[in-house]
């Protein structure tokens, strides 16, 4: 059995706590976001760890090897995003597919140490882009293709949910 697809909007957690995680981004304070990136990276690397690290739970939920690499992956979709906000006026996001990221990038066959090792970087290279905005530029915007506008404010609270999100998946 494969992984049946997330298509859900979770654009909501922005301005809602999550019933799942608990995770409330609306309470988070723009200048925590650099460090609450840093923190949450840093739970990773004992997630990635563990030696069940590569097993699936059941045969519908990524391991935690499997979430390890979207979180890496999307800290680095992220950082790439906040990069376009500031470079030009209102763009329009390439498309992801998590999921065809996850199949092509064989998520499930990669090196957990590695992971770990890009991880840290990739959150690391985010905080530091989130450290460097200030005043205006938290209020340039940005949009995906199926017409969510985010500010670089919204990016953050929205991409703070994730990693959150995840690490409550996998019991970190």
């Amino acid at each position: 059995m494969s992984i049946e697809p997330d298509t859900k909007d979770w654009t909501w957690v922005i301005d809602s706590s999550c019933p799942d995680c608990g995770f409330d981004a609306s309470a988070l304070s723009l200048a925590d976001i650099p460090e609450a990136v840093r923190a949450t990276a840093a739970a990773w690397p004992a997630v990635l760890a563990r030696p069940d690290t590569g097993v699936r739970p059941d045969p519908g939920t990524w391991s935690p090897l499997e979430y390890g690499c979207h979180v890496r992956d999307t800290c680095r979709v992220f950082g790439a995003r906040l990069a376009l906000m500031l470079a030009e006026d209102d763009p329009l996001f390439p498309n992801w597919d998590q999921d065809a990221a996850a199949i092509d990038g064989r998520y499930g066959e990669q090196d957990p140490a590695q992971v770990a090792a890009d991880l840290q970087q990739a959150a690391a290279d985010l905080a530091a882009g989130f450290e460097a905005i200030g005043g205006e530029q938290w209020r340039r915007t940005g949009r995906r293709s199926n017409g969510s506008v985010f500010t670089v404010e919204t990016l953050a609270r929205y991409f703070m949910h994730d990693p959150v999100h995840h690490l409550h998946d996998v019991g970190g």
